[in-house]
């Protein structure tokens, strides 16, 4: 008997892995729709790109979910790939998807025949290869500033300190308890200046991770904005509850969903909307780490919009489109977001704006 017939019988039972699995595991949007344009399957970058689950989508109608705000239509298209049998692509097309959201791709369909005819769609997200450049570019200067900060808070807090001190020495001679008005004054100042300074250098403390409900922190969160929210401003929700849970510190996540609030409401004034929304993604990259499960939390305003000059400088220290701004919420909620091993991103126009926070999520616990 052949001593090798064992191992090549071993090999012959081996199986290859489920194409799905393989579609999944790609930063493409892949789509394949069945003769009457409804969904027959969709990957992961396709739930995640479209803002919208399998279970829902499959056997819905591709428009249900996907709008060309080009001047030509998805059936048009389609249908053009249909009548020349050739791959058809489209470079820069903007899309509306199921959130109402809007997404720039470049577009790939291709018609085969499967008894029927079928087209496999392909979505490449242009963002995404600008979110990586501009993920490392936000890295590279948020470093620097946070080192440009340091240097100047050290500055400033030593004579700081000696101010203080004097002003308290002086306080003891004076020979009126009413000059010492002036001298609380001083200290006064003196202390706000200091609370400024170490604000300027951001929370530089390390998470305090433990297991948390992302919604627990968020119902916190909006109890806490309510309280002085006005009565022309509307605060939704649309939780998805079947989340896992996440290791996180719960008090750091409350003071970025905290900032991200505070400055949807002051962007409405006192009329509008703002919604906060949870959702899972699959398979996406954060930090240039590919994870499997991803938690994405939007916060949505449809207030007037980020100006147009400050949106690839808004999460960098002293960035601000307010008059009594400091221009330090943003970045401290970059550095907390990342300190987790998440990604925070902003789309704005008028009408509105959306800030998603991403934080990785575990793929062996209640998942």
């Amino acid at each position: 008997m052949d001593p090798l017939l064992p191992l090549q019988r071993k090999k012959q039972k081996k199986t290859l892995p489920d194409p799905r699995l393989l579609l999944d595991g790609l930063d493409a949007a892949v789509v394949l729709l069945e003769a009457d344009l409804r969904i027959g399957y969709l990957n992961a970058a396709a739930e995640n790109l479209l803002r919208v689950s399998s279970s829902t989508a499959l056997g819905q109608g591709f428009d249900h979910f996907c709008q060309s705000l080009a001047e030509e239509s998805l059936s048009s298209l389609l249908g053009e790939t249909q009548r020349t049998g050739t791959t058809l692509c489209r470079y820069a097309l903007p899309l509306r998807v199921a959130d109402g959201g809007r997404v720039v791709v470049d577009f790939l369909c291709n018609v085969f025949d499967a008894g029927e005819e079928q087209w496999i769609v392909e979505l490449r997200p242009v963002e995404s290869a600008l979110r990586r450049v501009e993920e490392e570019m936000q890295d590279q200067i948020f470093a620097a500033a946070q080192e440009m900060l340091i240097g100047l808070a050290h500055e400033i807090k030593n004579p700081l300190g000696g101010l203080r001190g004097a002003a308290q020495l002086l306080e003891r001679e004076l020979p009126h308890p009413e000059l010492q008005e002036y001298t609380q004054v001083i200290l006064h100042e003196v202390d706000r200046l200091r609370r400024l300074v170490d604000r300027l250098r951001g929370d530089r403390a390390e998470p305090n991770v433990r297991w948390i409900n992302i919604h627990e922190v968020l119902e916190h969160v909006r109890r806490l904005v309510q309280v002085n929210l006005p009565t022309g401003i509307a605060l939704r929700r649309d939780y998805d509850l079947s989340l896992p849970e996440l290791e996180a510190d719960p008090e750091q996540l409350v003071q970025v969903f905290l900032n991200l609030l505070r400055n949807a409401r002051q962007a409405l004034g006192g009329q509008g909307e703002i919604l906060v929304r949870t959702r899972v993604e699959r398979f996406v990259q954060l930090q240039q780490r590919l994870h499997r499960l991803v938690l994405r939390v939007d916060i949505q305003d449809n207030g007037p919009g980020i100006p147009e000059e400050l949106q690839p400088r808004i999460f960098l220290p002293l960035v601000t489109s307010r008059a009594d701004g400091m221009g330090m919420g943003l970045a401290i909620v970059q550095n907390l977001v990342r300190a987790h091993g998440g990604t925070v991103h902003s789309r704005s126009e008028p009408g509105r704006t959306v800030f998603s926070v991403r934080l990785p999520l575990p793929s062996g616990r209640n998942s």
